[in-house]
């Protein structure tokens, strides 16, 4: 699959909760989570080397069309939920038009 259309998410932990963001951030990988589409064909996450409480996902999708779909589902919007409570403040987004490039995890 081709992706179309993706983003990178900066996602700051409140104080001691970033290990329990990424733990919520990797259920979006399980079966019926967005991760788990087959029309998201990047998603990962990462710590930032030099702050302990930042937290990065960057994702790809088929088009936005279908991520903006499967984030309005229950399984998306109750993941947001659980992660909107762990945050110190809003997240930060990047969105791109990825042209080239190789993911392999």
């Amino acid at each position: 699959m081709i992706v179309t259309y993706g983003f990178n998410a900066v996602l700051t932990a409140a104080p001691r909760l970033a290990d329990q963001l990424v733990e919520v951030l990797l259920t979006g990988l399980d079966e019926g989570s967005p991760g788990a589409s087959e029309h998201c064909v990047v998603y990962l996450v990462s710590r930032s080397a030099s702050d302990p409480d930042v937290v990065h996902v960057t994702e790809g999708w088929t088009s936005e069309e279908e991520h903006h779909r499967i984030f309005a589902g229950e399984a998306a919007q109750a993941m947001v939920a659980r992660i909107g409570a762990l945050l110190a403040r809003e997240p930060e987004y990047t969105d791109y038009v990825p042209v080239r490039g190789k993911a392999a995890f």
